[in-house]
């Protein structure tokens, strides 16, 4: 395997299994170097993967991508790092004569959104959320709501797509998600809504549940959940209505733009690092 195959397949791998890293790119180099300009590594918290050429310059690099993995930093870095004997670091000399430059890339989980109802509001919400770099999942009990000509608006998506196609007990899908997924229901069935709610608010790792339909649903939702043993708080997760309130208006299209707006703020203040605090 080259390294220019193994930085790029852990890029993937870190990506699929939802855990921040750190691309590190030789920027530029001044004199003598143990790399090449443009070659790349990737840092993770417990591993790394290629090399941008060993001994302290890596150990310095590594430190680093490692510091603003636990920080959550999302902003790249650039670090210089002289190579010479009187240049001396924690990690010992390295006496090649040169400078590296590197340029230090976040990899960041990206947020993951869960549809559950791809009708006419679902659909026009994943064609704008399908735009954006995320983990994007489609769930719909009847199958003609995922047929190719329908899904073929998301064929340039941006995001990392996955289509469940679950015609028999959709909330199953519910227990599969990532932990730190935004569930929206929007399904054409009240039934398959308060299910899904039900098995939602049973986990606790979800970033938000929200829910699109009236008070009088709500409330009739919030009396069955209680009646099926959830407790208040839990509940209480559920967002209702959802979208920005100041942004009237029933057309498909402008509820979606709407509630994919209040999406983008939430993932906004999830990168924020006060709000990571916050919620820790």
């Amino acid at each position: 395997m080259t390294t220019g195959m193994e930085w790029m397949k852990a890029v993937s791998r870190l990506r699929e299994q939802r855990l921040p890293g750190v691309l590190v790119t030789v920027l530029s180099v001044r004199g003598h170097a143990p790399r090449e300009a443009g070659a790349k590594m990737v840092v993770s918290a417990d591993g790394t993967w290629a090399t941008v050429g060993g001994g302290n310059l890596e150990a310095l690099a590594v430190e680093r991508s490692r510091a603003m993995i636990s920080s959550g930093s999302v902003e790249p870095e650039v670090i210089e790092i002289p190579l010479s004997d009187r240049a001396p670091y924690q990690h010992g000399v390295q006496c090649c004569g040169g400078e590296v430059k590197l340029l230090l890339e976040p990899l960041p989980v990206v947020p993951s959104v869960a549809i559950f109802g791809i009708g006419h509001v679902g659909l026009e919400l994943a064609r704008i959320l399908a735009r954006h770099d995320i983990e994007l999942h489609l769930v719909d009990s009847r199958p003609d709501q995922l047929v190719t000509e329908r899904m073929g608006v998301l064929d340039d998506a941006v995001a990392n797509v996955h289509v469940h196609h679950v015609p028999v007990l959709p909330e199953l899908v519910v227990g599969e998600l990532p932990s730190g997924t935004h569930v929206l229901v929007m399904t054409h069935d009240h039934a398959e809504d308060a299910a899904l709610c039900d098995a939602a608010i049973r986990r606790d790792d979800l970033a938000t549940i929200g829910l699109i339909g009236s008070s009088a649903k709500w409330a009739r939702f919030r009396r069955k959940l209680a009646e099926d043993g959830n407790p208040a708080e839990a509940i209480d997760r559920i967002t209702t209505p959802i979208g920005l309130p100041g942004l009237a208006g029933k057309e498909p299209a402008t509820i979606a733009v709407s509630v994919a707006a209040w999406l983008l703020h939430l993932f906004v203040a999830e990168r924020n690092p006060a709000h990571r605090e916050a919620k820790a």
